[in-house]
């Protein structure tokens, strides 16, 4: 259950907008099996950073241009890879009421952007137009520039906004900017503890509360 007043709303994609397991799970095995690294603990690190971050905790022995080579080589395989992209439950009629509210909303993602726009319009889910990409800041999750970035860009105190996150990168990142934040799906870490939690977003109304907005269900 969640009842939130906010003045903006922070999403991260992966895992809270945009079921993207079958795409990731595979890059990261991939990555793994060419590296003799376990697949399983990559993944475990990996959700919710940076992939470049992921690259240079598994790898750090490669000197950094090696490093960007295979972000970038992982990036490129990904980009169009949108087979089994699939909105997290009520994702996009939730984004969908939120705009048609005026509520200003921005992505928060630690993916680059042209990734997030075509996971984002795969799944069906309204792109915002206030996007914080990978490449649009210096330091990335569990760092809570994107989140900063993102009320910036709505022109929101963060404290204002509510974050809607699913990794413990994310997590950490959204509560350290200040905005009220609510774990999506099933993670129980203790991060997660006394948080709002969402499995979907079917039957999360929104209405105006003065200049700002709840956000109940």
């Amino acid at each position: 259950m969640i009842d939130i007043v906010a003045s903006g709303v922070l999403f991260d994609m992966d895992g809270t907008l945009v079921d993207s397991t079958a795409v990731v799970e595979a890059a990261w095995t991939g990555f793994g099996q060419r590296h003799g690294l376990d697949p399983q603990t990559i993944l475990a690190f990996s959700h919710g950073r940076q992939t470049i971050d992921t690259v240079r905790h598994f790898l750090p022995d490669l000197d950094e241009a090696e490093q960007h080579r295979i972000v970038d080589e992982m990036i490129a395989a990904e980009v169009d890879n949108v087979d089994g992209i699939l909105e997290v439950p009520g994702a996009a009629a939730f984004v969908s009421r939120l705009v048609d509210a005026g509520v200003p909303v921005a992505l928060v993602t630690s993916a680059p952007r042209d990734l997030a726009v075509n996971r984002m319009r795969a799944a069906g889910v309204h792109v915002p137009e206030a996007l914080v990409a990978s490449e649009d800041v210096d330091h990335g999750k569990p760092h809570p520039d994107g989140y900063l970035r993102g009320a910036a860009l709505l022109g929101v105190d963060p404290a204002e906004c509510a974050a809607f996150e699913d990794a413990p990168a994310g997590l950490e990142a959204a509560i350290a900017s200040g905005a009220t934040t609510v774990v999506v799906g099933a993670l129980e870490a203790d991060v997660t503890a006394g948080l709002y939690r969402v499995t979907g977003y079917d039957g999360i109304t929104v209405e105006a509360e003065g200049s700002a907005f709840r956000i109940r269900g």
